[in-house]
């Protein structure tokens, strides 16, 4: 058997607004609430990847990496700034406002209100 990731938990201030917040960024879908008495947020990434939002008092951020084409880059870049959200090109300065990716060809982090750190690198 392949092994696979399945889902993860994504810690949160509030479940509901950091997966709206995420989908919307990266064109992904809400999914209706799930897990016992609906206390996750899920977000489809793919047919087998789901990242299942949970509201907890002390969040940890996580650092979460996407691999996306050239198309959806250039999506995900436009709605960054469409909406506002700052972004960059490295972990440590995710404001920039720069995509020279240190590791790929175009490349940048942005933050949810939690802290979580996303990275979306790009190698077309």
């Amino acid at each position: 058997m392949t092994v696979t990731l399945d889902h993860t938990i994504v810690p949160a201030l509030d479940n509901d607004a950091e997966a709206r917040f995420l989908a919307g960024i990266m064109g992904l879908e809400v999914l209706p609430p799930d897990g016992v008495a609906g206390h996750f947020a899920p977000v489809r990434v793919n047919d087998g990847l789901t990242l299942q939002f949970m509201t907890v008092d002390d969040p940890q951020p996580h650092h979460l990496a996407f691999a996306v084409g050239g198309a959806e880059f250039d999506a995900v870049l436009g709605r960054l700034r469409e909406m506002g959200v700052p972004f960059g090109n490295s972990p440590w300065d995710s404001v920039n406002g720069r995509v020279d990716h240190p590791l790929c060809e175009r490349g940048l982090f942005f933050t949810d209100r939690t802290g979580n750190l996303y990275e979306v690198m790009c190698s077309d």
